[in-house]
C-alpha cells in the first residue's frame, strides 16, 4: 500500500459516543437501543499523544475527526487534542464532522482559536427547525443554532451538509439561504445511499425509526425528486434487475442481536434474495486511501486503512466477528493493530497494510477472500461515495 513515511492524512474517530440517535446509523438499532458490539470507547489526550508523536504530527497535511459511530464533540478531550496537534503543526488542515447538538456556546466560541487558521467544521443538518430532528433524533434545533452562531461569530469556518429525505426535500433551497445568512462557507447536498438493500439489490421504500423505549417514532423515506437520489445506487439496481421493496415490516427491536441476520430484519423470504456478489467479484479495486496516503484510527486505538474497513468490525446487522474483515484482521492479530500498545510505524509498515489487505484485492471472488467492503466502496466504475455529494461553492470572507 504505502509506507509510514508517506502517510500525510489521518481520519480520527475520537469517540464512539453520540448525543443523537439517527435511525440509519450503525451505533444504534434503528435509532433505539445501542449497538451491542460497541464499547463506547473514546481516545483521551494522553492516548493521542501516545499514538501521534510530534514528528508524525509535523508531517501531516490534514487530520479530521469523524468516524463510524460517534460524534467528536462527545469526547472529553476534543479541544485539547486539537490544541496538541496544532502546537506541532501550524499549517495542517484540522476539521471535524458533527451534528452540533452538544456542548455550549462558550465551548464552540473557543474552538476556532484552538483549531487555528486552516480549519473547518462540517455540521450535519438535515432540514430546518421542524424537520432536522426527524432524522437527527435527540437533537435540539435551537441549541444547534446557538452553537453554530457562536462558532461562526468567533471566526469558525463552517460547512453545512444536508442529507435529503422525503420529509425535508422541500426545504433544500430555504436551508441554503439560511446557510448564507448565518455565514456558512459551504452548503452541500448529500444523496444518501442508506436506502439500498444490498441483500436484495433493491431500494427500500422507507426505514422505520424507533427510540430507546422500543417505540416507533418516524417512518423515514428516501427523496421523491430524482435529482436528490444517488445515481450510483440506481445504476447498481438497474444493472441487476433490482426492484423496490416495501420495508415497512423491517422494524424490530429484538434485544439479542447475536446471530440475527439481515434477512430477518427485512422480513423477507431467504429464497428471494438477489445476490450481486458476482458483480463485486468482477470489479477492479482502486483504493482511495492509497492515493490519499491516509489512515483511520478507531476510538479504541486500532489502525486500519479506512473507516469502511473498520465499520465492518462492529456492524450491528452482522453476527459478532463474522464479518469478512475479521478474516484479514485475524491473520495478524487485532492486538497488533492497537496503536496504544504498538508503534504507529510498526503497524503501517507491517503485514496488515503491506500484504494482507492489498493481497485480498487480487483474489478472484469474495467467497474466496476478496474484500467485499473494498469492492463496494472503491470500485473503479461505480463510486457510490462520491455520488452522494452535490458540492456547493466555497464563499470567501
Amino acid at each position: 500500500m504505502y509506507k509510514y513515511s508517506e502517510v500525510n492524512s489521518v481520519h480520527l474517530e475520537i469517540s464512539e459516543l453520540c448525543n443523537a440517535s439517527c435511525p440509519q446509523c450503525p451505533r444504534n438499532i434503528n435509532g433505539g437501543e445501542d449497538n451491542p458490539f460497541l464499547h463506547n470507547a473514546q481516545l483521551t489526550l494522553d492516548d493521542v499523544k501516545n499514538i501521534f508523536k510530534p514528528n508524525f504530527v509535523k508531517k501531516l497535511r490534514k487530520l479530521y475527526m469523524c468516524g463510524n459511530y460517534g460524534d467528536p464533540i462527545t469526547a472529553k478531550d476534543t479541544k485539547e487534542v486539537f490544541s496538541y496537534l496544532r502546537s506541532f503543526n501550524s499549517e495542517m488542515q484540522l476539521s471535524m464532522h458533527t451534528n452540533g447538538g452538544a456542548r455550549n456556546a462558550e465551548w464552540w466560541s473557543e474552538l476556532p482559536k484552538i483549531m487555528g487558521n486552516n480549519h473547518y467544521v462540517v455540521f450535519g443538518l438535515d432540514g430546518l427547525h421542524d424537520t432536522n430532528h426527524i432524522y437527527r433524533q435527540g437533537t435540539s434545533w435551537e441549541k444547534i443554532m446557538i452553537n453554530v452562531e457562536a462558532f461562526i461569530k468567533s471566526g469558525g469556518k463552517a460547512r453545512w451538509d444536508f442529507i435529503v429525505f422525503a420529509h425535508n426535500e422541500h426545504q433544500v433551497e430555504e436551508a441554503k439561504k439560511l446557510s448564507k445568512k448565518m455565514g456558512f462557507y459551504q452548503f452541500n447536498i448529500k444523496k444518501t445511499s442508506r436506502f439500498y438493500a444490498q441483500d436484495y439489490n433493491t431500494s427500500k421504500l422507507g426505514h422505520q425509526a424507533g427510540n430507546h423505549k422500543g417505540e416507533k417514532t418516524y417512518f423515514i423515506e428516501p427523496p421523491k425528486d430524482s435529482k436528490y437520489q444517488n445515481e450510483a445506487i440506481k445504476k447498481l439496481i438497474n444493472n441487476f434487475d433490482g426492484k423496490q421493496i416495501d420495508s415497512t415490516p423491517f422494524y424490530s427491536m429484538a434485544k439479542d442481536l447475536e446471530g440475527r441476520r439481515r434477512t430477518q430484519i427485512f422480513n423477507h423470504d431467504e429464497n428471494k434474495k438477489t445476490s450481486i456478489e458476482k458483480y463485486w467479484d468482477s470489479v477492479d479495486i482502486k483504493c482511495r486511501v492509497v492515493d490519499e496516503k491516509s489512515i483511520f484510527v478507531t476510538a479504541e486505538g486500532y489502525v486500519l486503512p479506512c473507516c469502511w474497513t473498520a465499520s465492518e468490525m462492529y456492524h450491528p446487522w452482522i453476527k459478532s466477528r463474522s464479518a469478512q474483515i475479521w478474516n484479514a484482521i485475524d491473520e495478524v492479530g487485532l492486538e497488533n493493530l492497537d496503536a496504544k500498545k504498538n508503534d504507529l510505524q510498526s503497524i503501517i509498515d507491517g503485514n496488515f497494510f503491506q500484504e494482507v489487505i492489498p493481497n485480498r484485492w487480487k483474489i478472484k471472488s469474495c467467497a474466496d477472500g476478496k474484500l467485499a467492503v473494498c469492492a463496494k466502496n472503491c470500485a473503479v466504475n461505480n463510486d457510490i461515495f462520491s455520488a452522494q455529494f452535490v458540492w456547493g461553492d466555497w464563499r470567501k470572507k
